[in-house]
């Protein structure tokens, strides 16, 4: 009889697996031997069995686990093939979605340490076009401007503890930016609204979806301090009221880079304050 099979050796080589695998494969039930001498314990294999090594291999290929493809072969259903192929391709949509997702963020963070790179000088007001963007967030906890920089990071980590909760790694939270409304805005009532990160499009979230926000022109000011933001909030609404520019939106101070990488000030941080502007012919 073992004239005509394969000995292990040679049925490993011949599928460019090892024999290691091989007697894997016999212990969790997915290829048995043919034969197994009964004196010496050698396997042996029939040529025909490849057809089965071929499905295995494609299956693993595919990501399904070895008790995934023991419990397909067992059963020998086909429907049950399938059902399991259609799980592991959504299983591979939702990674590749979440692994999207990770690049967008990084390609973010990189963005924003360039715009940084190539900023004006602190205190400097400009108009600027800025292009849509798309923001996720919450309300903001604590107002931060009475109760400083310890209840803004106290609202910062309530953001990112929602994030976790929709399933999103702290890498998506590197471009954060607040809101107050246009109307406490204009009367310099320093209200926070919403404390939110600028995120993708297609943010893998289990809840909601990204607001848009529009692009438009933005009346902006720069600056390098947590505790100048107030001063230079007023500096920016004197600015729109100088050139008779009208608000048109909330005002939003978005955190540009916030690498704390060259010193250990906690207030080190590169913001752009901004808020629409329409302009009255």
């Amino acid at each position: 009889m073992k004239e005509d099979l394969l000995a292990i050796g040679k049925m490993a080589k011949l599928n460019r697996i090892s024999i290691t695998t091989l007697r894997l494969y016999d212990e969790k039930g997915l290829l048995k031997p043919r034969y197994v001498d009964p004196d010496t314990g050698y396997r042996y294999y029939s040529i025909d069995q490849n057809a089965r090594l071929d499905m295995i291999a494609y299956m693993k290929e595919l990501g399904m686990s070895l008790s995934e493809i023991g419990q397909a072969l067992q059963k020998e259903d086909i429907t049950l093939i399938e059902e399991l192929l259609a799980r592991k391709n959504e299983q591979l949509h939702q990674q590749m979605r979440q692994l999207k997702a990770r690049h967008d963020a990084v390609e973010r963070a990189i963005q924003s340490i360039e715009r940084y790179r190539k900023s004006p000088a602190t205190g400097t007001l400009s108009l600027e076009y800025i292009d849509r963007r798309y923001a996720w967030g919450i309300p903001c906890p604590e107002n931060f401007y009475s109760s400083g920089i310890r209840s803004y990071e106290t609202s910062l980590q309530a953001l990112r503890h929602t994030l976790a909760q929709q399933g999103l790694e702290q890498i998506h939270s590197y471009n954060i930016g607040t809101t107050i409304g246009r109307e406490d805005f204009l009367a310099e009532r320093f209200v926070p609204g919403q404390i939110f990160l600028f995120a993708g499009r297609d943010l893998p979230l289990r809840d909601g979806a990204p607001r848009i926000v529009d692009s438009g022109m933005y009346a902006c000011i720069y600056l390098d301090n947590y505790d100048d933001e107030i001063p230079c909030a007023r500096m920016l609404l004197d600015y729109c009221r100088r050139n008779n520019y009208r608000v048109s939106g909330d005002y939003i101070c978005e955190v540009m880079t916030g690498f704390h990488v060259f010193d250990n000030d906690p207030r080190s941080m590169f913001l752009r304050l901004q808020v629409p502007v329409a302009f009255v012919k």
